[in-house]
């Protein structure tokens, strides 16, 4: 895998990878994925003079055969030929989840997640001597082999491990903080002792999977959580059983599914996280791992998705995060908008003049606590 400059640079330093496709590409104008992300990400770290041309990297598209790793020939040329006739018969709608309300017909739907799959494979292969990588456009951790699923055409996380796997990681760890559960790469990796998966998600959100109970023949670490889950909660989460987990795992790579519908403005979870508790997640996870890959992931509300993860790029960075932003970056969030939202008219001001939230407290969740106590006496059987 080369990037479409034709050649594969090595990591010296924290790697952005993304792509000019994100830009105005949309899933419909009713869809939750007509929000801008990717590059309101790319925009406002340029515009706070954090995203020099050294660190970022153009996407390469990944051709149909490089996704056989996962992905199933059949399902791979029956998503190339729906976006090339923009139309699916009723056949292909049914076996491959493919023309749906959740995985619509629309002008990009195979180059754009090819497009983010291709980052996920270059990441494996540029991380192969270790380092940091970047890619927000990732994180569409539903897609089955032969199915689309949640607005995830492609599995780009699945893709990333097999990758860092064949450039040498032995071990992987895959921590995902998105408010759904990530079924599709619980599908690829339960059985496989090698992955570690751990997944904090809402309790009783679609997909509605990602039991507690859920075991499988690898290392599998499911916490469902209710909503109002808080930043104290997460607090707990992260050093109960997140850092416990990943450490006692030793893992030669760490890939962090970081999205972001966790947060307490997203429309699509009933979560009430802040930003912070995501960046102190990023932060502690790196020193664990020779190699470290971050992803993005779900979130719906473009001001809490774009401050979310352009603050991830900063941690992962060494950037400071100022108090209140230039006028820059203010004129990026201030040209943002939110079509066919009718709940936030006019954006709250911090929206737009700042990037880190105010840490969300709240009341010990004795569910996390109780869940976190079954998680630890089982994990006494792998130590």
């Amino acid at each position: 895998m080369v990037n479409s400059n034709g050649n594969a640079p090595k990591s010296t330093g924290p790697k952005f990878i993304g792509s000019e496709i994100y830009r105005q590409s949309s899933y419909g104008d009713y869809h939750p994925l007509r929000v801008p992300r990717v590059s309101t990400v790319m925009d406002l770290a340029r515009a706070l003079g954090w995203l020099d041309p050294g660190q970022y990297i153009n996407s390469p598209r990944a051709k149909p055969v490089a996704l056989y790793s996962y992905h199933t020939p059949e399902y791979v040329a029956a998503l190339a030929a729906a976006e090339a006739d923009q139309a699916v018969s009723d056949d292909v709608r049914h076996r491959h989840g493919l023309g749906t309300h959740m995985n619509p017909i629309f002008a990009e739907m195979y180059r754009r997640p090819a497009t983010s799959a291709g980052a996920a494979m270059l990441a494996g292969e540029l991380l192969k001597d270790g380092g940091v990588i970047y890619t927000p456009a990732g994180g569409t951790h539903h897609g089955f082999p032969d199915r689309a699923g949640g607005f995830c055409y492609l599995n780009d996380p699945v893709l990333a491990i097999q990758s860092l796997q064949r450039n040498g990681a032995r071990r992987v760890a895959y921590v995902d903080i998105d408010a759904h559960h990530p079924d599709g790469v619980e599908h690829a990796f339960a059985q496989d002792p090698d992955v570690l998966m751990i997944s904090i998600h809402e309790e009783n959100r679609w997909p509605r999977t990602g039991a507690l109970s859920d075991r499988g023949a690898g290392q599998v670490f499911n916490l469902p959580v209710p909503a109002g889950t808080h930043d104290d909660d997460m607090a707990r989460i992260q050093d109960e059983l997140i850092l416990p987990r990943v450490a006692a795992f030793k893992p030669d790579a760490i890939v962090l599914q970081c999205g972001s519908d966790a947060l307490l403005e997203d429309p699509q979870s009933r979560l009430a996280l802040s930003n912070t508790a995501h960046w102190s997640i990023v932060a502690a996870l790196r020193s664990l791992a020779d190699r470290y890959l971050v992803l993005g992931g779900g979130g719906y509300n473009p001001w809490s998705v774009g401050r979310c993860w352009t603050g991830v790029w900063a941690t992962l960075a060494g950037q400071d995060i100022p108090d209140h932003l230039p006028p820059a970056g203010q004129d990026v969030l201030r040209g943002l908008e939110w079509q066919g939202q009718r709940r936030v008219k006019v954006p709250p001001e911090h929206w737009l003049t700042t990037l880190r939230d105010a840490y969300r407290p709240g009341p010990p969740s004795d569910a996390i606590k109780t869940r976190l106590r079954n998680l630890s006496e089982r994990s006494r059987v792998w130590l």
